[in-house]
Parts: structure tokens; C-alpha cells; sequence
């Protein structure tokens, strides 16, 4: 439902699904990784294709799981089908800036919204759950824009510096895991990164981490989620009671499906953007759909989340009522 709703706000051709197997990656060798993914590939190939289903990255898997995808259905069809996945490396069909895509959307909606609340970027203070590649890469282009990026966590802990933190020197948690507390002069719980005072929080890593519990806590002025899920309805509750405005996921990580779209398109043409145009046609997609939502957000005055699924909700239904029922 929310990939559904998440591709209509960004005005993209797709619907939505999630899917995928419960194991623990790091567990498994490389081999090991590689078989699951092709037999997964096979037990699926009847509902799989470049104008049916197109899987997408997400957690636990990279370009190399997209590869072995994309391949294992090929074979099947005797012929090279790049278009039946997304998230390739691009020297088997990807597309340039799709694995920092999610991370950059994020920071193109939070540049957005401290222009739409007065707070100029250079001076913003942002505090950022999670280190892998959502967050690193908001982190990092946050950072160049002039943004005091103060706090980053994983899993076993916060880096803080209120002076600022120089993200470029911080590996990834895709670079080297567990790096956050091993390059941190100062170390924070978890728990104290959600009450930080900063103007921004984002919220990058698991979902459902702003809950009844935390919610209360949370010392930022605006949230940003970068990723999926990240608040619960009570917790979303607490903050719009708190009138701590909530930018929605939907609309803030969208830049992941909408180069996912950039990376179709190259494919079933059989032509490659480069990284300049994927970056340029990616910004102006996130503006729109910024803009649109803004629209509903001042006219109907909701929510953030409630302004991005109104947005959604009433171009499907356009949609249906266009294409009407079979009789």
C-alpha cells in the first residue's frame, strides 16, 4: 500500500509490493547469497517481468542480489532482460545514482522544508538515526549544503559533536560496519539521540522507532523520515499534538523508486543517462511533488502525511474513474 501511495505522490507509472526472504544476510556467504537469490528468482518468474513486476533494493540486499536477479530470470528467457529489475550495477543495465538516490530525496525534502519554515540550511542542526546508505547519504550532501550535521548512530551506538560532524570521514555502515562509535570522540545512547535539541531529526533506519514511548521525547523542531515506516500512528498522533511537523516518507525517500523509474526507462530503451541528468531530473521530480503536497498541506490544513496521501489518493482515483470498470 505505501509503495502504492508513495508512487502516486511522485506521479510514477509503478503500484506497489513488498516481498522478500527472513534471513539474516551477514549469516550467509557470498555463494550462499547468490543461490537463495536465484532460486527466489525462479519461484517467482511467473509474476516477474519488465511490464508486470519489477523488484526494487531494499534492506539486506545490494546491487550484486539485483545482478544474480536479473540473470536468473534471463537465462529462463533466453535473452538479456535488464528492465526486470532495478538497483543493477550499472554495468548490467543500472542506472547511475540509484543507490544514493533515497538518501539524496531525503536531503532535497529537508533543504525543502527548512526553506518552507524560515530556517536557513547553514544553519541547521540535524541529528540522523541510522548510517547505512539512506543516511549516510543524506548526511553527506546535508553536510556540503552547508547543514551541522551533529549526531549519526547505528546499531551500537551515536556519534555526537555539536560542532559538527565531517560525515566524509565516517564510513558508511556499507563501507565498514560499525564504524560510527569507532571513529566517535564523544559516544551516545541510542535513547539520548532522540532527544537531542536539533531543528531536524531523521529518522533512517528501521521502522517504527518514533512510537507512544518515544514520541514525547523527541527534541527536534521537524522530523524528516528517511525510512520506511519509521513512526507509528500513536507516535505520529503525539508529535502533530506536540505540533512537531512530520515530513512523511512517502515523499521524503521517494528518490529510491523514482530512479528505480529513471533506471526502467534506460533499460527497455536500451539507453544510459548520466549521473548529471539522473541527479537534475531526480531534484525536479522531488520539487514537484514537494509542491504539490505543500499545496494540499496549506489549502486543507492536515498533516504532512495527511497532505501526501491526499495527493496520492486523489491521482489513483482519478485514475480509476479515467480508465472506468469492466462491465
Amino acid at each position: 500500500m505505501w509503495m502504492t501511495w508513495k508512487c502516486a505522490v511522485m506521479g510514477l507509472p509503478f503500484g506497489g509490493a513488498k516481498g522478500g526472504i527472513a534471513v539474516d544476510p551477514t549469516d550467509l556467504s557470498t555463494a550462499e547469497k547468490e543461490r537463495l537469490t536465484r532460486r527466489f528468482t525462479q519461484e517467482l518468474r511467473d509474476v516477474l517481468g519488465p511490464n508486470h513486476d519489477i523488484p526494487a533494493p531494499d534492506m539486506g540486499t545490494d546491487p550484486q542480489t539485483m545482478a544474480w536477479l536479473m540473470d536468473a530470470y534471463s537465462m529462463q528467457e533466453g535473452e538479456t532482460v535488464p528492465g526486470v529489475v532495478t538497483g543493477k550495477p550499472p554495468i548490467v543495465g543500472g542506472s547511475k545514482g540509484r543507490t544514493e538516490a533515497p538518501g539524496r530525496s531525503v536531503a532535497i525534502i529537508t533543504r525543502a522544508a527548512c526553506d518552507y519554515y524560515d530556517r536557513p540550511l547553514s544553519e541547521a542542526t540535524i541529528a540522523i538515526q541510522g548510517y547505512g546508505s539512506v543516511g549516510a547519504n543524506a548526511a553527506r550532501l546535508l553536510d556540503e549544503w552547508g547543514a551541522t550535521i551533529v549526531a549519526v548512530s547505528d546499531v551500537n551506538g551515536t556519534m555526537y559533536d555539536p560542532a559538527g560532524i565531517n560525515t566524509h570521514a565516517v564510513p558508511s555502515y556499507d563501507e565498514e560496519p560499525n564504524a560510527v562509535t569507532e571513529y566517535a570522540d564523544t559516544v551516545l545512547s541510542n535513547d539520548e539521540l532522540f532527544e537531542l535539541d536539533v531543528d531536524i531529526f531523521i529518522p533512517a533506519a528501521v521502522g517504527n522507532v518514533i512510537t507512544e514511548a518515544t514520541a514525547d521525547g523527541i527534541g527536534a523542531d521537524i522530523v524528516v523520515e528517511g525510512a520506511n515506516g519509521p513512526t507509528t500512528s500513536t507516535g505520529d498522533t503525539i508529535l502533530n499534538e506536540r505540533g512537531v511537523p512530520v515530513i512523511p516518507d512517502i515523499l521524503a525517500n521517494a528518490g529510491g523508486v523514482t530512479v528505480s523509474y529513471f533506471e526502467w526507462l534506460q533499460d527497455i530503451n536500451r539507453r544510459s543517462w548520466t549521473l548529471e541528468t539522473v541527479r537534475e531530473e531526480l531534484e525536479t521530480e522531488m520539487v514537484d511533488a514537494w509542491n504539490a503536497v505543500c499545496v494540499e498541506y496549506e489549502s486543507r490544513d492536515v498533516s504532512w502525511r495527511d497532505a501526501a496521501y491526499i495527493v496520492a489518493l486523489s491521482r489513483i482515483a482519478d485514475a480509476h474513474e479515467s480508465r472506468g470498470l469492466w462491465p
